[in-house]
């Protein structure tokens, strides 16, 4: 199966939503990008880009909307993101971090340190 033309063709939002609970690794990444600060934006050409470990982050929707923090872990199967700041407590006292989707996210600073995700970025601005 062609997972990126498949995307694309159907404009039924249950069939979008199929494609992306069964879709491969590769493209749940894809799928799980956070948008990207204006200045950013400007900097890199693109509008967005998937979250990665140490990149400083704002939320944006939900009940810690403005808060800020750096992303502790990303969690590709469940498509979801935890932050360093964002604790719950559980029902006995334990703290835990809550996941977060990343299109609730917007990522202020990259962190570049590896070579891949600068190669990357510079696909983009082609």
């Amino acid at each position: 199966m062609n997972w990126n033309k498949n995307w694309k063709k159907s404009g039924k939002p249950t069939k979008k939503r199929k494609y992306a609970r069964n879709a491969p690794e590769h493209v749940t990444r894809k799928l799980m990008s956070a948008h990207l600060s204006k200045p950013l934006a400007q900097k890199h050409g693109t509008r967005s880009f998937p979250p990665r470990k140490g990149d400083k982050i704002k939320i944006m929707i939900g009940d810690f909307k403005g808060t800020t923090g750096k992303i502790e872990k990303v969690l590709y199967k469940k498509r979801k993101v935890l932050i360093d700041k964002i604790k719950i407590s559980k029902k006995d006292g334990t703290k835990t971090s809550r996941p977060i989707d990343p299109s609730n996210l917007m990522i202020i600073e990259l962190n570049l340190e590896d070579k891949k995700r600068s190669r990357a970025i510079e696909r983009r601005k082609k």
